[in-house]
């Protein structure tokens, strides 16, 4: 199954790509947002995709190879490093860019890194091997209980973290826990899971999958650097999918807006209509931000 742009109709509209533009995807995945975006940059326009997984980038290593030299650019990296890498690449400043924070359904269904506890692979969940040392597997089987409790309370907002936790630090005793699904059961046993719609572990499977990709601080950095990324005019759109990453991007938006250095593109968060919802049931949670730079 591959992955299904979120509020792409929503977000061309808000960023107006324009020919001769240059614009940056800094969570490239399998291009959906970019591809629409590139038929309106061109003839004469730029797009710099990055993406922290080489593997999916390199899904669609031909890219630009179906463009005019220069047009398509491809970077394995993460979005935290997009100014190092407008320098590596000699590029200005861009016009626009858009962040989906969502991950594409390839990790689910094909990534083989236990991002998903419906499956029997190995606890791993980084987005980039190559580059980060930190694994799920090191998280849950290390991490002192109290620490442990306080990521899955920090980044997955649950309410019996301290439950499991202390349920994952006694199977870890016995043996260690070496699969996604090992995990699921042990946090499912402490709710005393029979089925259903949401698993109990979704929360400490995203609160695991952040922690050891250092999401939250990636996207503060991102936040951060915005005047060295973005030319004045310049249009960013960001795609959020659960309460907390969607905190951090508004919350970071009213301050640029209070310092007089941003503008709404959006008075109202944007999510996606009923629609949307029926064709792609994991857009429900989809917000859309965008701002322009003064």
């Amino acid at each position: 199954m591959s992955h299904v742009p979120v509020l792409l109709n929503e977000a061309i509209e808000i960023l107006d790509p324009q020919k001769g533009e240059f614009f940056i995807d800094g969570t490239f995945g399998e291009g959906g947002h970019a591809k629409e975006i590139l038929e309106r940059l061109t003839p004469g326009g730029t797009l710099l995709g990055i993406d922290w997984d080489r593997e999916i980038l390199e899904r669609n290593a031909d890219l630009p190879n179906r463009w005019p030299e220069n047009t398509v650019i491809l970077e394995n990296g993460n979005y935290a490093d997009i100014p190092r890498i407008l320098k590596d690449h000699y590029l200005a400043k861009a016009d626009g860019m858009i962040v989906d924070l969502g991950f594409s359904s390839w990790h689910i269904d094909e990534s083989k890194r236990g991002f998903s506890f419906a499956k029997d692979e190995p606890l791993d969940m980084r987005y980039n091997p190559e580059r980060n040392d930190r694994t799920a597997y090191e998280v849950v089987n290390s991490l002192p209980e109290g620490e442990l409790a306080d990521v899955i309370y920090r980044y997955g907002e649950e309410r019996n973290s301290r439950r499991i936790a202390k349920r994952i630090v006694e199977e870890r005793r016995k043996k260690k826990i070496q699969t996604a699904h090992e995990l699921s059961e042990i946090v499912n046993s402490v709710f005393r899971f029979k089925g259903g719609k949401l698993s109990p572990a979704t929360k400490t499977f995203q609160a695991i999958r952040i922690y050891v990709n250092g999401e939250f601080e990636n996207i503060r950095e991102l936040l951060g650097s915005l005047p060295e990324i973005l030319k004045p005019g310049g249009r960013l759109g960001v795609i959020t999918f659960h309460s907390l990453e969607d905190k951090l991007v508004k919350d970071a938006f009213k301050l640029l807006h209070q310092k007089g250095q941003i503008d709404f593109l959006n008075k109202k968060v944007i999510k996606p209509g009923r629609e949307e919802i029926i064709k792609n049931p994991k857009s429900r949670s989809a917000k859309l931000r965008g701002i322009k730079i003064k």
